[in-house]
């Protein structure tokens, strides 16, 4: 079983730099392909201070983990020396093949490759990569600093010793797997949490119900952290759409098919939370 010491994080985006901090703050050296260094650094920095002034952590754990956190611009530069990949750039297939192209043309031979990908099943990628036993998915939830759940996903290339060693990795970031033992697009969670948000889609779309009180149904109904429509406020309409409409085009399957409601707010830059403006407003005070 290959041990990992050296991580990097290619893209660090809402889930790149959470997952970069996360290893870190867990005793991993940490390198991170980014183009904004300094904006990145500066929000680990918060985090970290928001944490302080909680009694969460103190200065030494703050100093610490940055010590281990490098912001690079390049690829190759951030995957000199290390021994896991994780990739996090945008849910788009030929971004992902651009950079993992790089990620293999610089990357050790031996390091563990993996895309964070919460669709795109890593087989999509083995003709990239040299020696795919190596290739991986590891799915991370957001927000990656609080969820405790990533998804391990093997596809029919992956080696046995590359499972061991993420599994080695995930239990010492302090979170818990699960295996998906055959590649499926959406993976485990993504697909239960399609089926919910299908019907959250079919009653708000027929006018059974406002998806305010959709959301609040499965809130204080089911006991769901956040109902359909607020989860993808916080994940992210943009990704949704992207992940339903390369499904259709895939498909071809008008079930499959994005509704015209999330099509919309696509073309509008409703995205939800990072946007300001969703499924709810949150430039309101």
């Amino acid at each position: 079983m290959k041990e990992i010491k050296r991580v990097s994080v290619i893209g660090a985006g809402s889930m790149g730099r959470q997952i970069a901090l996360n290893a870190s703050v867990s005793g991993f050296d940490v390198t991170v392909k980014t183009s904004k260094p300094e904006s990145n650094l500066a929000w680990c920095e918060d985090f970290l201070n928001k944490g302080i002034s909680k009694g969460k952590y103190d200065e030494a754990y703050k100093s610490a983990a940055l010590s281990r956190l490098q912001f690079l611009t390049t690829v190759e530069e951030a995957v000199n020396g290390v021994d896991l990949i994780i990739e996090t750039v945008l849910e788009d297939e030929p971004t992902k093949r651009e950079i993992l192209t790089q990620v293999n043309q610089f990357a050790p031979k031996e390091a563990i490759i993996t895309t964070n990908s919460s669709y795109m099943a890593s087989s999509m990628f083995t003709d990239i990569i040299d020696n795919p036993g190596r290739l991986a998915n590891l799915h991370y939830f957001n927000p990656a600093m609080i969820m405790t759940l990533v998804e391990i996903a093997r596809g029919p290339h992956t080696a046995d010793e590359t499972v061991k060693s993420l599994k080695a990795f995930v239990i010492a970031i302090g979170k818990q797997y699960i295996m998906v033992n055959k590649e499926i697009e959406g993976f485990v969670v993504n697909r239960l949490l399609r089926a919910i948000q299908n019907e959250g889609f079919f009653l708000y779309n027929e006018g059974i119900a406002d998806f305010k009180d959709i959301d609040v149904g499965a809130e204080k109904g089911l006991n769901h952290p956040m109902g359909p429509f607020r989860l993808l406020d916080f994940t992210g309409i943009d990704i949704c759409y992207r992940n339903r409409q390369a499904k259709y085009e895939k498909t071809g399957n008008p079930d499959d098919e994005p509704p015209a409601f999330l099509k919309e707010k696509f073309e509008t830059g409703e995205f939800g939370r990072k946007a300001g403006k969703g499924w709810y407003d949150y430039t309101e005070k």
